[in-house]
């Protein structure tokens, strides 16, 4: 449990002093968001789409779900190595590292299919 130090408990703690200190946390805040310049908000004058077309964003959905599959899969084909090298002839760490190795070539496919899979959903959707 977090012990507060005898100095510190020594300290006499008023409600006009938290008061103060709330007071003065708030203005803080409120000057801190007033010292932002409105000309950073200012309109170009030229339309920004927000928005767009359903290939352009399944394909950006297949890039980032290929690269998250892939990072995850590296991550624990590291850990599968790490703990194959630490385990010492220890038959549960050698199952965990053989789990990891596992899940590494699991995240792989579906790495590899994730084109495939977005393919499907693109046709049940109907987007051309």
């Amino acid at each position: 449990m977090f012990r507060i130090p005898a100095r510190l408990r020594a300290l006499p703690r008023s409600c006009a002093a938290q008061r103060t200190g709330r007071i003065a946390a708030v203005a803080g805040g409120v000057l801190l968001f007033l010292s932002v310049p409105a000309a950073a908000y200012a309109d170009t004058g030229t339309p920004v789409l927000a928005a767009n077309s359903l290939p352009v964003v399944i394909n950006n959905l297949r890039l980032w779900l290929i690269g998250i599959l892939a990072a995850v899969a590296t991550l624990f084909l590291v850990l599968a190595g790490v703990y194959w090298a630490t385990a010492g002839g220890d038959p549960a760490v050698v199952e965990r590292a053989k789990g990891a190795l596992r899940n590494a070539l699991v995240g792989y496919g579906l790495a590899v299919l994730a084109p495939v899979l977005l393919q499907i959903v693109q046709g049940i959707v109907g987007a051309p």
